[in-house]
């Protein structure tokens, strides 16, 4: 099935998942990674602070990312990346030069839903 072709979703279904903004917290190098990645800390207000491995070191450095806010999707289950636990999916959009990341376009509280 092509991505134009895929199946509608419902309201409920679409509920189910948690995308929240957070703010980044500290970043440290992932060179266990098999490609160019970055561990990647987030607080999520309420949700807690949560970490992840992101594969967005083709355009982002630590510097670019410590105190910017991002989109996550904090319910899926963690995943083992190597000697890391990925507590969430900090969300983009792939592209020839590397993943751009999703952010907010002006600051809101860390833990606030996408609507």
């Amino acid at each position: 099935m092509s991505e134009a072709e895929q199946a509608e979703i419902s309201w409920a279904d679409f509920e189910k998942v948690q995308i929240v903004a957070g703010t980044v917290i500290r970043v440290e190098p992932f060179p266990e990674a098999r490609k160019p990645a970055w561990k990647v800390w987030v607080d999520f207000g309420p949700y807690g602070e949560k970490k992840t491995s992101a594969q967005i070191a083709a355009l982002y450095s630590a510097e670019q990312l410590v105190g910017r806010q991002i989109v996550g999707v904090i319910n899926f289950p963690e995943k083992q990346i190597g000697p890391f636990r990925s507590q969430f999916l900090l969300t983009g959009f792939h592209t020839d030069a590397g993943v751009v990341i999703t952010a907010v376009e002006r600051p809101v509280p860390n833990g606030t839903r996408l609507a």
